[in-house]
């Protein structure tokens, strides 16, 4: 499953990939107009229309004696698409493994087991309410489409300059953050000196304030 959805991704069937991708971006393109039930109904009766055609043309030719009879789908009804004792058992334990990790880690989060991760949560769910003033779930999700569909092949395309790009952005991350550590501590340094050397001239009287 995984592959396949690497081969969507990264276009290595093109008209495959072209096909899914359009659908995708027409069908969210309708949501904007349409309710899901309305789109789901309709593209049910397209399909329908186009199977029944093709079927009753099928019997038609056979009337006339113009075709053998075979069913023009019986390809499609061949096919075995259920799923064994095994596989069952394997997508359902997948599928509690996930819940069960995303339900732990959202008590881990909400209950302040790490300061700084419910921080980044807040900070994130913050910028969030911003972004949900300025746009809908409809058009995060077309545009996560899109990036998904575009960005592996263009980092397949352009992945030597990508990489340059951003091992620079690593380096200079790695720079500010080692400028800003050696400020603080040096920030931190001379507050200490400057607390001894008031406390020298004051008796102690400014580290009993501090206490207090």
């Amino acid at each position: 499953m995984a592959s396949k959805v690497l081969d969507l991704l990264y276009w290595r069937d093109v008209g495959t990939t072209g096909l899914v991708f359009t659908g995708l971006v027409v069908g969210l393109a309708c949501l904007f107009q349409l309710s899901a039930i309305t789109i789901l109904s309709n593209l049910g009766l397209g399909i329908m229309a186009f199977t029944l055609s093709v079927r009753l043309l099928y019997k038609a030719m056979t009337l006339v004696r113009l075709s053998d009879g075979s069913h023009p789908f019986q390809s499609y009804l061949d096919e075995d698409c259920s799923l064994t004792d095994e596989d069952t058992v394997r997508m359902a334990e997948q599928i509690v493994l996930l819940i069960a990790t995303a339900v732990t880690e959202l008590k881990r989060l909400f209950f302040i087991n790490s300061i700084m991760d419910s921080a980044k949560l807040v900070v994130f769910l913050y910028l969030l309410t911003y972004v949900g003033v300025q746009t809908n779930g409809l058009t995060l999700i077309m545009t996560g489409v899109i990036c998904a569909f575009s960005l592996p092949l263009l980092y397949k395309l352009q992945q030597g300059r990508i990489d340059k790009i951003v091992k620079a952005i690593k380096k200079l991350v790695e720079k500010v953050t080692e400028i800003a550590f050696h400020f603080t501590r040096c920030q931190l340094e001379m507050d200490r000196i400057r607390i001894a050397y008031l406390d020298s001239h004051s008796g102690g009287t400014h580290s009993l304030q501090r206490i207090y």
